[in-house]
C-alpha cells in the first residue's frame, strides 16, 4: 500500500494525537473517529445522525516531528446519490506550523448508495487507501493533517520517516460549537475551509466541532455531550434543522432552548456561551418545513431544495426561520438577566439579504466555498473582537 524508498515509522494513532473527536472506536480496519460519544449515540438511532458525527469535521492529527514525508492509510466512505452528479473525493488538509501546506485525497474505499427518493441506502466495501505528503521541510515542526469533513473516515496507519511526539499544549482556549450542516461545513471546499475551522484559525483557538449535518436539533444527549466537554468558550447555532426537519411547534420549541441551555450550564456555569440563530435562508424565512428535495431538479443533474409548508400555518405554531430569531432573541435576553456570560448573534450578520444577493445558496440551503469563508471571517471578527463574547481578557 505504500513506497518503500524511506525507513519508516509506524506509530500508533492514539488520542494524544489526535483532536477534535470525542470518541475512537476500534474496527476491524482500525479506529474510526466520533464526535459524540458512544453512549449518546446509543440513545438516537437516526441514520443521519450517525452519518453526520462519523464524519471527521473538525477532526485532525496533531503531531511534533522532523520527518520530510507522511502516510496515513484510511479506509473512507464516500456517498453517492443515485441520479446526482458523483461527489468529489474527500480532501485532506496538511498544515505545518498553522499554515496549509498541501492537500490530497484517497481514492477507493466503501462507498453508501443513496435513493433520495426511496430514502433507503446499501452500503458496498472497498479498499482502503493511502495519503501521502513528500517534501516536507526538514527541521522540526507542527504537523497537522485534518481529515474531510464530509467522508467517514477509518485511521488504518500512520507512519513517517522520523520518530513523531505529541505537540504539547499551546495555551490556547478551546472553543466547543454546535450547529447544523452550515457548521459541519457543507459545500465547503476543504475541511480547513469550513467556516469553523476559519474562525478557529482567526481566533487562534482550538476547535472541538459538533457542527452535525441535519441534527442540530436541540436533542437531549447531544447538550449532555456539550456539558461534559471541557471548553473555555461555547457557541449553538439553532434553527434551519429544526425548520426544515419540520421537527417540533413553538410550544415546544421555546421550553427546549431553555433545557438545552440548562444542560450546558450545568457543567459550564460560566463559560461565554453564544446562541447563534440562522443565517438568511430565503425558502425558510417565512415557509416552515418540512424541506424536500426538488426532483425535477435532481433529474437534471442539480441538488435543489425546496419549502413545502403553508406560510399560513406559523398561527398554529410551524417554524420559520423568522419566527426562531424572534424566540432565540427573547429567550436570551430573559436569561441573560442572571446569566452575564450568555449572548446571542443574529445569523444574518453573517450572511444576509446583500450577502444572499450577492453569493446566492447554490441549492437554497447550504453556503458555498466563498460563503463559508465569510461567515468565518464575520464569525471571528464579531466574537473574538476586544468587545465580543469571546475576547481573550488573559484569564
Amino acid at each position: 500500500m505504500h513506497t518503500t524508498e524511506h525507513d519508516w515509522i509506524t506509530t500508533p494513532i492514539t488520542a494524544d494525537i489526535l483532536r477534535g473527536a470525542l470518541d475512537l472506536e476500534r474496527t476491524a480496519h482500525g479506529l474510526l473517529p466520533h464526535r459524540l460519544p458512544a453512549w449518546a449515540r446509543a440513545q438516537c438511532a437516526d441514520g443521519q445522525l450517525a452519518m453526520a458525527e462519523a464524519q471527521p469535521s473538525g477532526v485532525r492529527l496533531v503531531f511534533r516531528t522532523g520527518a520530510t514525508a507522511v502516510e496515513l492509510d484510511t479506509l473512507p466512505t464516500k456517498r453517492v446519490y443515485a441520479g446526482a452528479p458523483p461527489r468529489p473525493d474527500g480532501v485532506y488538509d496538511l498544515l505545518i506550523d498553522g499554515r496549509l501546506t498541501a492537500q490530497s485525497t484517497v481514492t477507493g474505499g466503501n462507498t453508501l448508495a443513496i435513493d433520495l427518493a426511496t430514502g433507503t441506502a446499501e452500503s458496498h466495501p472497498g479498499p482502503a487507501g493511502t495519503v501521502r505528503f513528500a517534501d516536507l521541510p526538514d527541521g522540526v515542526k507542527d504537523v497537522e493533517i485534518w481529515l474531510p469533513h464530509n467522508e467517514t473516515t477509518e485511521l488504518v496507519a500512520l507512519r513517517t520517516d522520523a520518530p513523531l511526539e505529541p505537540v504539547p499544549d499551546r495555551g490556547r482556549r478551546v472553543w466547543l460549537h454546535h450547529g447544523s450542516s452550515i457548521s459541519h461545513g457543507s459545500d465547503a471546499a476543504s475541511p480547513t475551509a469550513i467556516w469553523p475551522a476559519l474562525t478557529a484559525s482567526l481566533g487562534g483557538v482550538e476547535l472541538i466541532n459538533l457542527g452535525l449535518g441535519g441534527s442540530a436539533l436541540l436533542d437531549p444527549f447531544t447538550a449532555r455531550t456539550m456539558r461534559d466537554t471541557p471548553a473555555d468558550l461555547i457557541s449553538i447555532k439553532i434553527g434551519i434543522n429544526l425548520v426544515n426537519a419540520d421537527l417540533m411547534r413553538l410550544r415546544a420549541f421555546g421550553p427546549a432552548v431553555h433545557g438545552f441551555l440548562d444542560t450546558i450550564r450545568e457543567g459550564h456555569p460560566t463559560t461565554p456561551l453564544l446562541v447563534v440563530s440562522p443565517i438568511l435562508c430565503p425558502i425558510h424565512e417565512d415557509t416552515p418545513g418540512p424541506a424536500s428535495f426538488d426532483f425535477a431538479a435532481l433529474s437534471a443533474g442539480r441538488l435543489r431544495f425546496l419549502a413545502t409548508g403553508d406560510p399560513a400555518e406559523r398561527a398554529a405554531g410551524k417554524l420559520t426561520l423568522g419566527v426562531i430569531r424572534d424566540e432565540l432573541s427573547r429567550i436570551v435576553k430573559q436569561r441573560a438577566a442572571d446569566d452575564p456570560h450568555l449572548h446571542y448573534l443574529d445569523g444574518r450578520e453573517l450572511y444576509g439579504e446583500a450577502d444572499a444577493a450577492e453569493l446566492p445558496l447554490p441549492d437554497e440551503l447550504h453556503p458555498d466555498a466563498a460563503t463559508h469563508r465569510r461567515i468565518g471571517e464575520r464569525f471571528a471578527t464579531l466574537a473574538f473582537a476586544a468587545d465580543g463574547p469571546f475576547a481573550d481578557h488573559g484569564v
